[in-house]
């Protein structure tokens, strides 16, 4: 399955940016959707994940309180909201999906999309 990542840009800190990520394929309800982040110089992290078929959530300890993933199926996109965000926030983001089964690895990578959280 292809993805799609996009809204990334430009925020001040404190500021707030929504990504979204649409697949093109097939996404099955025992799938789930992550979002990762990688930062200059730094590697690949974890960020947030959410069951395509809807609710359960997670999220890595340095979002949480401020980061929101949602969507799945029935909105056929994943969302991540992105409030009170930080400069060491700065980073490529990624979308990611795989089969439960699969998990931690993740089998399909969007292309990313860079935030840059700057004054």
């Amino acid at each position: 399955v292809q993805l799609q990542a996009s809204g990334g840009g430009l925020v001040q800190p404190g500021g707030s940016l929504r990504l979204s990520c649409v697949p093109s394929g097939p996404i099955f309800s025992d799938y789930v959707m992550g979002w990762f982040r990688q930062a200059p110089g730094k590697e690949r992290e974890f960020v947030a994940r959410i069951y395509w078929d809807g609710g359960r959530t997670y999220y890595a300890d340095s979002v949480k309180g401020r980061f929101t993933i949602s969507g799945g199926k029935y909105k056929n996109t994943v969302y991540l909201q992105m409030n009170s965000l930080k400069p060491e926030d700065t980073a490529v983001y990624y979308c990611a999906a795989t089969p439960v089964y699969r998990m931690p690895h993740y089998d399909s990578w969007g292309q990313g999309t860079l935030v840059t959280v700057s004054s």
